[in-house]
């Protein structure tokens, strides 16, 4: 199967692109974002800053440094505020970007964190919702791309990602 939910580190993953959860400085911050960054190396920062920042719902591209991954992707996500302020759209953005980035490099293994569900407060089942479709969408009729993984760093998320793919995989078999 192309796509899977795993339970884990992101920033320990041999896969060609892991996705940071990144702030609009991609310099680095907490969650995801700081974990990617510690693990990556000062390098990494450097590389970001070149980048001139990013708005919400673009995707940018550095060299993963000392990570396993041979790149990194920072998408900058969605804070949630009520539902009603594009937020869905923006969120979407982010995967979109992000594949869009790893087909233009011909990135074949990429790992997804659940952007903005942690700090940036987006409700995670909806979160979730909006991941798996997208990205589904994106690749499943794509060979550039043949490992999609979603990365849970705890059980609920692990549920509700694995929940949601489970489903796209019924309502294409139905």
């Amino acid at each position: 199967m192309k796509w899977n939910v795993h339970r884990g580190d992101i920033t320990e993953l041999e896969v060609d692109a892991i996705v940071n959860a990144a702030n609009k400085s991609l310099l680095g911050g907490g969650g995801v974002d700081g974990a990617i960054h510690r693990a990556a190396g000062p390098e990494l920062k450097e590389a970001c800053r070149k980048l001139g920042g990013a708005e919400t719902g673009e995707a940018k591209l550095t060299e993963g440094f000392d990570l396993p991954a041979d790149y990194v992707i920072h998408a900058v996500g969605r804070v949630y505020r009520d539902g009603k302020h594009g937020e869905a759209e923006e969120l979407e953005n982010c995967y979109r970007n992000s594949i869009e980035i790893a087909k233009e490099k011909g990135i074949s293994s990429i790992a997804f964190p659940a952007i903005s569900t942690g700090i940036y407060g987006y409700p995670l089942e909806e979160a979730s919702e909006i991941a798996i479709r997208t990205v589904y969408e994106l690749t499943k009729d794509d060979d550039t791309i043949d490992k999609v993984l979603f990365v849970a760093f705890d059980d609920k998320t692990e549920s509700v990602l694995s929940d949601k793919l489970e489903k796209i995989h019924r309502e294409e078999n139905d």
